[in-house]
């Protein structure tokens, strides 16, 4: 039997959706939607709820996408998601370069990560598109916003995958780059990994800062007990003589771990633990880079997200 796919609409109540809202201040609309869940669910323990999105609000902004405000917390005690949206056609401000026009308070129960990500990976894809958080902004009824959630756009993926939890690149490095071109792109993002690329955008390998402190410092400098001739880092000086004439192709490792978009998330996990990789490189069903997952980011949205 074919499992019924869950919609986000599975966990909104119409009489949870408010509409036409004029507040300018958006912890005034974030505070009328936990009195909303307070008041169709009891139980909810109010001042804590506040508390917990004030403390994730402060760590990590929830202004997920512009006009999106997207604040949430896992809370104790919950059996399901409850879930509250208000509708501002002129915004309100909520610490974002935007106003937020469509704010969605999600509170999840503690011990569910999967769902917790679910959900939020559902939302952020649904509001990629500006022009839906135009739409919601204006919806004249709860039942509006209720007939898009119940379309596509709110069905949630039977697990998470790569694609899901997907960061792009800082920045790209050419094969013909120099490994002065490189150095300063390490420098820029502060990135410890990054692809490299040949003209057509085929993935040929990938640099490190471990790589290129491996060109700097020949191998056999390593098995010097006495390492005072190198005290004043002559080889690092030696290699940045001749950083801007070699390439980056010259360094590059073409052996590396990598995931495919499609891959469960679970999957990263057991690749994070076996290879001890700070990053992995996401390809597409073309093998081209398609962007990158960090385990620190991974370990965030799975434990305190």
């Amino acid at each position: 039997m074919k499992k019924e796919n869950r919609s986000f609409c599975n966990f909104l109540q119409p009489n949870n959706i408010l509409c036409g809202l004029t507040d300018t201040d958006g912890k005034v609309v974030l505070g009328k939607l936990i009195t909303l869940l307070k008041r169709h669910f009891p139980e909810l323990d109010e001042e804590f709820t506040r508390r917990e999105i004030a403390n994730r609000e402060a760590l990590f902004p929830t202004m997920v996408a512009p006009g999106l405000a997207l604040p949430h917390a896992r809370i104790p005690g919950l059996q399901e998601p409850l879930t509250a949206i208000a509708c501002i056609p002129e915004g309100c401000d909520f610490g974002g370069s935007t106003k937020a026009r469509v704010m969605i308070l999600l509170l999840t129960p503690v011990d569910n990560p999967n769902l917790h990500m679910q959900l939020l990976s559902t939302l952020a894809q649904d509001f990629k598109d500006d022009a839906v958080t135009e739409m919601l902004s204006k919806s004249a009824s709860a039942q509006d916003v209720l007939k898009h959630f119940a379309g596509e756009a709110g069905i949630i993926p039977d697990f998470l995958t790569a694609r899901d939890l997907l960061e792009p690149f800082p920045e790209i490095l050419q094969e013909t780059d120099s490994i002065l071109d490189a150095v300063k792109k390490f420098a820029m993002t502060r990135s410890e990994e990054l692809p490299v690329v040949d003209n057509t955008g085929d993935l040929r390998g990938i640099l490190s800062m471990a790589d290129l402190l491996k060109y700097s410092l020949p191998e056999h400098l390593l098995w010097l007990e006495d390492l005072s001739p190198i005290y004043e880092l002559q080889p690092f000086s030696d290699m940045l003589k001749t950083a801007d004439e070699n390439k980056v192709a010259d360094i590059m490792r073409e052996e590396f771990t990598m995931a495919e978009l499609d891959d469960p998330a679970v999957k990263l996990a057991k690749i994070f633990l076996q290879s001890k990789l700070p990053q992995l490189i996401i390809v597409d069903a073309a093998g081209k880079p398609a962007g990158m997952v960090t385990l620190k980011n991974f370990s965030a949205k799975l434990f305190w997200d």
